[in-house]
């Protein structure tokens, strides 16, 4: 058997891709672009909405765009929803001052931006839509731990819904440095230095979905790496995660891998990995990173994390599906999970400390 179905036996030509979506980390000179630095009006804005927010006094399930009024700012993150889905596929929005707001608040904060972009789906099997991504002191060898879990360095991969959101809450000690690259970017370099595995890239493989699968459902899904190009942008959209793809082999009913699916694993790694085409981000706390993972892979370096537990690295984390709709059928095995799994809610706390959350 080998990695790839007898319905992938004749897969599109591939063909180069081009506009804004492809790009080399080499090239990003204009930040402007993708970048939105919150000015103080800005964040009177954000207490504001967060006082507004919690004097509503619901569950972060239930809280809305509309309940979390931006007047002005919500004109900014629709400018950055057009560069995610339509120009680079990722943003920044720096200066959450989430030191000063606690973790409790910064969630909310976190949790009404993200609406303003999205439809926050769940995370896992148990339902989790605002997810904690922190250091269990476990390894990706452990087939039950997702990559987010662990301090290993993350190769290049994709994530499991539309958008992903990241607010880093604390810093690790050293390390932890995350890492851009363009799928379209990486699919074209496959064309011009491999064209002989380029194919490939539309084949169906199977993913190791690490014991976060529905009821009835199996612990792998099928997808291919690239998918023709989807309705709504006719931009490549993208699928990659090789711990999981390697995993993925450990049940004896998926197909084999072949030597030359490997090769393009590495070539995938190699060409992500490069200077030319990475684009390497310094994330502070409070930099929240918004992503479109059908366009944008993205790594994480290892990380040297404190000692004491209440300051150890922590980052809050968001799937968002686009609200017209997934981008493409590259998520549809997390597409099963909305379905299925029924997210679970957090609390929005009280209204306290008025005074510093003026309305």
């Amino acid at each position: 058997m080998t990695g790839t179905t007898d319905a992938d036996q004749a897969p599109p030509t591939p063909t180069p891709r081009s506009g804004p979506s492809v790009w080399k980390g080499q090239d990003l000179t204009h930040p402007e672009e993708w970048q939105l630095r919150l000015s103080a009006r800005r964040l009177a804005e954000i207490d504001s909405a967060l006082y507004a927010a919690r004097r509503r006094d619901l569950t972060l399930l239930r809280l809305t765009a509309a309940d979390f009024p931006l007047p002005t700012l919500a004109a900014d993150l629709e400018r950055l929803a057009g560069v995610l889905e339509h120009g680079r596929g990722f943003a920044i929005v720096r200066g959450i001052p989430v030191e000063r707001l606690g973790e409790s608040a910064a969630s909310t904060v976190f949790w009404g931006l993200g609406r303003h972009l999205g439809h926050p789906v769940p995370q896992d099997a148990d339902g989790v839509v605002l997810g904690h991504v922190r250091d269990t002191g476990r390894g990706l060898s452990d087939p039950d731990v997702r990559g987010y879990q662990t301090r290993e360095a993350l190769p290049f991969h994709t994530g499991g819904a539309d958008l992903l959101a990241l607010l880093p809450v604390r810093a690790p000690r050293t390390g932890g440095r995350i890492s851009l690259v363009s799928s379209a970017a990486v699919h074209n370099a496959v064309l011009d230095l491999r064209p002989d595995l380029a194919g490939r890239l539309y084949r169906t493989y199977h993913f190791d979905r690490r014991d976060e699968h529905a009821p009835g459902e199996p612990p792998y899904t099928a997808a291919p790496l690239v998918s023709r190009p989807d309705g709504h942008s006719g931009a490549l959209s993208m699928r990659y995660n090789r711990c999981y793809l390697e995993s993925a082999q450990r049940f004896p009913e998926v197909p084999r891998l072949e030597a030359a699916d490997r090769e393009l694993f590495d070539l995938i790694d190699s060409v992500a990995g490069s200077p030319e085409y990475r684009f390497d981000l310094d994330l502070q706390v409070g930099d929240l990173l918004l992503l479109n993972t059908h366009r944008v892979m993205h790594a994480r370096s290892a990380f040297e994390d404190h000692r004491s537990p209440e300051h150890k690295r922590h980052s809050l984390r968001l799937w968002l599906a686009f609200p017209q709709g997934p981008g493409s059928q590259d998520a549809r095995h997390w597409v099963t999970l909305r379905d299925v799994i029924r997210p679970r809610g957090t609390a929005v706390p009280a209204a306290t400390n008025s005074r510093r959350y003026p309305a």
